[in-house]
């Protein structure tokens, strides 16, 4: 199996060093104390482009893989800024994969350009405080009302939802004592974060800072049947398509972080970043 680079992947790995190169450690010290957003390093990616990594070229984006956005997201990673900078963009260079999939025509053209300029920051709405490491046991419920679906729930780790104007958000729509296989009866939305009728509270958090961590409280918060990523009832399946190469993209990002201290030792952990890469 040949771990080498391709000479677009080669490029993107120098490129995305010397644009993450300009934010020092001083500047990810300043976010981290102050829990700010890095919104100039994050404007920085968005107006290079990289955003779009792996969003199809016919909404702005590049179409590349996972792959591409594993070199990136290390690159990002081992640029001093850690986690605070990878989870900046975790989400937009593959987390709306399942809308890309799966979302109707109307809401790619609505939803995903945006994202590719950084015009649109999006929280992804998962993890609930009962349902641990258990996505069919989540709680939150979406019951349809005729052209839209009313929410009542809670989440809880959801990076991001300070700042984000939107929520890929899965629910139940059928209850879990209620469906004959497990990974039924799950929906999966794309839609506003009402700050109306989602009351969100930041985690205190010993760091990571400059990406805020929070808990969701959700009271009837009103959907649009047009906000639905697919069919009602097949959730849990589209975000697999988000959750499987996330974790890809984790291990990158954590790979990143040691890697800097490896070269300062040795000059293998160059190629040995390259073969993660590649495998993934």
């Amino acid at each position: 199996m040949d771990f080498d680079l391709t000479e677009d992947q080669a490029t993107i790995r120098t490129a995305v060093a010397e644009l993450a190169a300009r934010f020092d450690d001083q500047y990810w010290l300043e976010k981290d104390e102050a829990h700010e957003f890095p919104t100039d390093f994050y404007d920085a990616f968005a107006k290079g482009g990289w955003l779009g990594i792996t969003t199809p070229e016919e909404y702005g984006g590049h179409g590349f893989g996972i792959t591409e956005a594993s070199i990136l997201l290390e690159e990002v990673s081992a640029s001093g800024g850690g986690m605070n900078a990878a989870s900046s963009m975790h989400l937009s260079i593959f987390g709306l994969h399942p809308v890309i999939l799966h979302g109707s025509d109307e809401l790619k053209a609505r939803i995903l350009p945006r994202n590719v300029n950084g015009d649109l920051h999006v929280c992804f709405g998962v993890t609930e405080p009962e349902a641990g490491l258990d996505t069919t046991r989540i709680t939150t419920f979406a019951r349809r009302d005729g052209d839209h679906y009313v929410v009542n729930g809670r989440k809880v780790w959801i990076s991001k939802a300070m700042e984000s104007e939107k929520i890929l958000l899965l629910t139940r729509t059928t209850k879990f004592a209620d469906v004959k296989k497990k990974t039924d009866g799950m929906t999966l939305f794309l839609t506003d974060l009402d700050r109306a009728k989602v009351d969100i509270r930041p985690i205190k958090k010993m760091g990571r800072n400059a990406i805020s961590s929070n808990e969701l409280f959700i009271d009837d918060l009103h959907i649009p049947v047009e906000d639905r990523v697919g069919e009602e009832g097949e959730g849990f399946r589209y975000i697999l398509d988000g959750l499987n190469p996330e974790r890809m993209l984790v291990a990158a990002e954590a790979l990143g972080r040691v890697a800097p201290r490896c070269e300062a030792q040795s000059g293998t952990a160059t190629s040995a970043r390259s073969s993660v890469v590649r495998s993934a």
